[in-house]
């Protein structure tokens, strides 16, 4: 397992930006697939996006398709998740997740993050 910690979310209008970073504890970052999840209130967890160890294989959401990209720094233990042009309903709580093997379910997924707030709102 890999300690994980996320931050950059915030307040944003429709239509803005953010940043989210996760940073990683540990010698194995670059073993783990990393993945970004997010939960909004009364709504399950979802899968937003996700990378492979190299940062080469990347996988979005439908719904966040062509807006969000993720992105990960090996030496620097970090994965990242730009989002533009955001809207009402991707309001949610962000979580970092890490994944120990190739292929991965919700299940495999083995560390956590505590998660960053992203509202957006006029």
């Amino acid at each position: 397992q890999v300690q994980l910690v996320e931050s950059g979310g915030g307040l944003v209008q429709p239509g803005g930006s953010l940043r989210l970073t996760c940073t990683a504890s540990g010698r194995f970052f670059s073993r783990y697939v990393m993945s970004w999840f997010r939960q909004a209130p009364g709504k399950e967890r979802e899968l937003v996006a996700g990378t492979d160890r190299n940062g080469i294989s990347k996988f979005y959401a439908d719904s966040v398709k062509g807006r969000f990209t993720i992105s990960r720094d090996n030496a620097k233990n970090l994965v990242a998740l730009q989002m533009n042009s955001l809207k009402p309903e991707d309001t949610a709580l962000y979580s970092c997740a890490a994944c120990p093997i190739v292929k991965c379910t919700t299940a495999a997924y083995d560390s956590w993050g505590q998660g960053t707030q992203v509202t957006v709102s006029s």
